[in-house]
């Protein structure tokens, strides 16, 4: 549970877990103030400093800092909307705290921070430049979720090859819009983007094995909420039980408006076309959702939930190493073991739920064309020859993809395989999935 304790005795002591900065930089509720320039350098050095130096094992996240460097960075006074401060402080608070962030973790938490606060700034830009960004409208957008690890994926790349759908892209959820230079180099988002994936792939070549994702990729919308620090995909990641019991407790509205807030920037680059949005995380958000698109269209995929179990634990497994100096697998299996039922259990209770078409992973794999065929007759769409036939390409050029077996006892993630199994009992009953065979590995 997140505890507000602590007190300030001078300017950048501890305070509720988040070291703030002196007075000249603390926020307020309404607006960050940035220092261009001080006696020890600059905001954005002091924010980047302990990238460089050998500091990193134990140099703590500072908001003030990376706010104000960001807005150094964007050239901007203020934030327009705050409401992401709270949520920034609690992830930092938990980052700090209790995900024992190794050298690396620590700078790519950093980067990914101040990455997120430009990327509001430059929104917020470009809604001053053009204020008709904030009335497009999204109409009737598809949301594809179900259990992790059970197709969605697969889905999605899939109907990403009509070019009458709009996917978010994993380069444009990265940098929504195009850098500022001085010179007209042109748009190089996406190289950027493979440039950086290319590097985390050499870093961890595990995670790349389970989970392949490439620059022009479609992306989780987890990635896009993530830019008010509101989301599920930072749990995934690193180990912060604070922040993620905090995000329980609230509702997903303000992500979800910021969702849509999102999708007008990257609609107006690619305007006409219809979105297809994809996250296992939509299941713990459906009724903001269908709040915020009342006439969205939901497909939720299914698969044996010990699959899914067994894939998340490794997946989970390779990107807490990664980013940790030291993680618990008896902590990740509670985690994920949990998200899981979880997730199952909130699929059951949806299961009747309005504008929902239930596809099984199996189904799906052995014949896709009729599992699109089924997709686009429960959201009025209508699949074109043209765009069946990329499909058909796509399908021919997807090989099966065999990482290599980072194989795990289910007792090493402290779970008993046959007691958990009987967890997701109701779940196979609802929606007729047949169980596998119950073992004691994690494949």
């Amino acid at each position: 549970m997140f505890t507000n304790g602590g007190a300030v005795s001078k300017a950048g002591e501890i305070s509720g877990g988040i070291r703030r900065p002196p007075a000249s930089r603390q926020l307020n509720d309404a607006r960050v103030v940035p220092v261009l320039r001080s006696r020890s350098g600059s905001t954005r050095a002091r924010a980047l400093r302990p990238t460089i130096a050998g500091s990193d094992q134990t140099a703590q996240l500072c908001a003030g800092d990376l706010m104000s460097f960001a807005l150094e960075k964007e050239r901007r006074s203020s934030f327009a909307d705050t409401s992401f401060v709270e949520p920034l402080r609690r992830l930092i608070s938990s980052l700090n705290n209790e995900a024992k962030l190794s050298a690396f973790g620590r700078r790519a938490a950093r980067f990914d921070i101040i990455r997120c606060l430009t990327n509001l700034l430059r929104l917020d830009a470009e809604e001053e430049k053009v204020p008709e960004i904030a009335s497009r409208a999204i109409d009737r957008p598809v949301f594809i979720a179900g259990l992790p690890r059970s197709g969605t994926t697969f889905l999605h790349g899939l109907l990403a090859q009509d070019t009458g759908n709009a996917v978010p892209r994993c380069w444009q959820c990265i940098y929504p819009y195009p850098f500022r230079s001085r010179f007209p180099f042109g748009d190089w988002r996406k190289m950027q983007v493979a440039l950086q994936l290319g590097i985390y792939r050499f870093i961890a070549p595990e995670v790349a094995e389970l989970h392949h994702v490439a620059a022009d990729d479609p992306q989780e919308c987890s990635d896009i909420t993530a830019h008010i620090f509101h989301s599920l995909r930072f749990d995934s990641m690193y180990h912060i039980p604070s922040y993620q019991a905090w995000v329980a407790r609230r509702d997903h509205l303000d992500a979800y408006h910021f969702h849509k807030r999102f999708l007008r920037h990257l609609g107006r680059q690619q305007p006409g076309r219809r979105w297809i949005l994809k996250s296992p995380d939509h299941v713990f958000a459906l009724d903001a959702i269908c709040a915020v698109y009342p006439d969205a269209a939901f497909v939720f995929l299914h698969r044996d939930p010990m699959t899914v179990l067994a894939s998340q634990l490794n997946l989970t497994a390779a990107l807490r190493r990664s980013f940790a100096s030291h993680f618990d697998l008896g902590e990740i299996g509670a985690t994920v073991g949990e998200a899981i039922v979880e997730t199952a259990n909130r699929l059951v209770a949806r299961r009747k739920m309005a504008r929902v078409l239930h596809l099984d992973f199996h189904s799906l794999i052995a014949a896709p064309l009729d599992a699109v065929r089924q997709v686009y007759e429960h959201a009025g769409m209508s699949l074109t020859p043209k765009a069946s036939g990329r499909m058909s390409h796509w399908l021919r050029g997807q090989k099966p993809y065999c990482a290599r077996p980072y194989r795990r006892d289910l007792s090493q993630f402290g779970l008993d395989p046959h007691n958990i199994a009987a967890r997701f009992d109701r779940y196979l009953q609802a929606f007729d999935i047949a169980r596998g065979r119950i073992t004691a590995e994690a494949a």
